[in-house]
């Protein structure tokens, strides 16, 4: 273990007597290396961070044989972020449940990242999904009561890539670029767990952290004590505030907490004041910005702020056509448009097809299509919706195997006065068609042969109020 600069020592009391923990990775506690810092779990939480009827593994962690246990079980969330480029480590030690008593915790860990703030992901969906596997993981038995990154500082076993039964309770060193988060999942799984909180000492190591203590990790971090904003479902399970992560931990005089519903810098609403607030709870689905502001006894004041938005399971407003017959003078290729309702995280996909992030879709295909809206922050997924495009197809094979047998305009109903004339090459009138039963491919009872055909479309638009009389020309094939 390294010495500590006295310039923390003070904060390094607080650390050893003010034990954190935040058992979802929504409210992950911010951290940095200047300190250890006794962490606990307690067996609480209000989420899965990982499904338990979806996620059975993870990394090297893994639903345990108990049928009630999942992979989330008596666990600690914690978030750094890289202060400087180098390498990385850190050290899990397990403590008793009381001073003198048989050590009992069995601690795993997993490291996800790095990830990108700019990125604009909810981290803890994609790790939470599965999206987002782990960098380093260990859930050996701890025989020297550490496990961690880098070595173990009781035998001296370097680290090294994860194989399960290889009894190494360390990962390989992480090299790290400054910037770059990491969220820190720590995990007791402990199958008889008794409800009696359990604690270990989480040190941060490496080279990194050797050259400079108070660097290595990004400090300023640990002033967002309220963690990242969070983006939740409605209906999902209340959020939990704590203003004991802050660095005043549990020195208070006073704590205010407030609400700016609408995001837009101002505090309209106090919830609640007094030194005993310690906690805030937000429930679905009341989203904005949560700010707390807490005075120590040493006259001190510090202040955090965190935005909090819920979201509900997509809803589409409407398939804005951008080019058909109806809307421009654009017949082909068609274009359209998803928007759904209010905002959100969203991707889209038409006929089954891929998701993308752009709600705008080139060359749809004419006809009656389907679009699927997905949250991805995990709020939900909408059935298949229906939409139509007018236009027409460019080919029909009249084979018999009810697969485009007929052609015609599709959704002919949806214009005014329409009517279709099909003309073979010369110019020859073929077929008048008024409505949606289509062409069958014949003349006087005879098949025509495969070839292109042209057709011409008669219909009335609305441009702004003034009827104007509108005709297409284009040409399709036969295929036979």
């Amino acid at each position: 273990m390294r010495a500590l600069l006295s310039a923390v020592c003070c904060f390094f009391l607080f650390q050893v007597v003010s034990a954190q923990n935040s058992p979802d990775c929504r409210t992950a506690i911010p951290v940095c290396a200047d300190a250890p810092i006794l962490g606990t779990t307690d067996g609480g939480g209000d989420i899965d961070d990982f499904d338990p009827e979806v996620i059975t593994q993870t990394g090297c962690l893994e639903k345990g044989s108990v049928s009630s246990a999942n992979i989330e079980n008596n666990t600690g969330w914690f978030v750094f972020r890289a202060g400087t480029n180098g390498q990385i480590g850190f050290d899990i030690e397990s403590l008793p449940v009381n001073p003198g008593s048989p050590i009992t915790a069995e601690w795993d860990f997993a490291l996800y990242g790095p990830f990108d703030e700019t990125s604009n992901e909810n981290f803890c969906t994609i790790i939470g999904d599965g999206s987002a596997q782990p960098i380093r993981c260990n859930y050996e038995y701890n025989e020297t009561n550490f496990t961690g990154i880098g070595i173990n500082p009781i035998d001296g076993r370097e680290g090294a890539p994860f194989v399960k039964g290889s009894q190494n309770t360390y990962d390989e060193w992480l090299n790290v670029t400054a910037g770059e988060v990491y969220y820190l999942y720590i995990n007791n799984y402990n199958t008889n767990f008794d409800d009696e909180p359990e604690d270990f000492i989480l040190t941060f190591t490496g080279t990194s952290v050797d050259e400079d203590q108070d660097n290595a990790l990004d400090c300023t971090l640990r002033d967002q004590f309220l963690g990242f904003d969070i983006v939740a479902c409605e209906g999902d399970p209340d959020i939990v505030l704590s203003a004991l992560n802050s660095p005043v931990g549990p020195s208070i005089s006073n704590i205010v907490w407030e609400l700016d519903a609408d995001d837009d810098g101002t505090y309209e609403t106090v919830l609640a004041t007094g030194a005993g607030q310690t906690e805030l709870t937000v429930s679905s689905p009341n989203s904005g910005r949560y700010r707390v502001t807490i005075e120590s006894t040493f006259g001190t004041t510090v202040t955090d702020d965190i935005l909090i938005t819920f979201y509900g399971t997509p809803e589409l407003d409407e398939v804005r056509i951008i080019d058909d017959f109806v809307n421009s003078d654009q017949t082909d290729p068609y274009n359209i448009e998803i928007v759904p309702v209010g905002d959100g995280n969203y991707e889209y996909a038409i006929n089954d097809g891929e998701f993308q992030d752009d709600p705008i879709f080139y060359d749809v295909p004419p006809g009656v299509n389907t679009v699927v809206i997905n949250d991805k922050n995990g709020c939900g997924i909408t059935e298949p919706i229906e939409f139509l495009v007018v236009g027409y197809p460019k080919f029909f094979t009249p084979n018999g195997d009810t697969y485009y047998d007929t052609w015609s305009v599709f959704g002919l109903e949806e214009l005014t006065n329409p009517v279709v004339y099909i003309f073979d090459r010369y110019g020859k009138l073929l077929k008048q068609l008024d409505t949606n039963l289509g062409w069958d491919g014949t003349f006087n009872g005879r098949d025509m042969p495969s070839s292109d055909y042209w057709f011409r479309l008669d219909y009335e638009r609305d441009d702004d109020g003034i009827v104007v009389a509108t005709q297409v020309r284009r040409h399709f094939s036969l295929v036979r």
